[in-house]
């Protein structure tokens, strides 16, 4: 006698497995979200601390209102070794009074 799954059984698994990814998957998209934030977060705090010790030490803050420009003004001064880029979707900004800050996508 042969053995072999039915139509019933192989049709459960089927139905299981998009239960299954239709949890997970939507975990992952959420994860890779929350790192985006956190570096932009990060990355944001860092350039505004820079910014300040660059303050203190040169008497003004970077020149620019142009995220770009400010940052490779600390990045020629050696007050960072590279200018941080944004993560996909993110755009940082300098509003040339010594603040950096960053919009999340939508």
């Amino acid at each position: 006698m042969k053995t072999a799954f039915t139509l019933i059984e192989i049709l459960i698994v089927v139905i299981l497995l998009g239960i299954l990814a239709a949890v997970v998957v939507p975990q992952f998209v959420d994860s890779a979200d929350s790192v985006n934030l956190g570096k932009a977060q990060t990355d944001i705090s860092t350039l505004n601390s820079v910014v300040e010790h660059y303050r203190v030490k040169a008497g003004v803050y970077p020149s620019g209102t142009v995220y770009a420009t400010a940052a490779d003004v600390l990045s020629a001064a050696n007050y960072i070794k590279e200018t941080p880029t944004a993560p996909s979707g993110y755009t940082y900004t300098y509003d040339g009074a010594g603040s950096f800050d960053f919009t999340a996508p939508e």
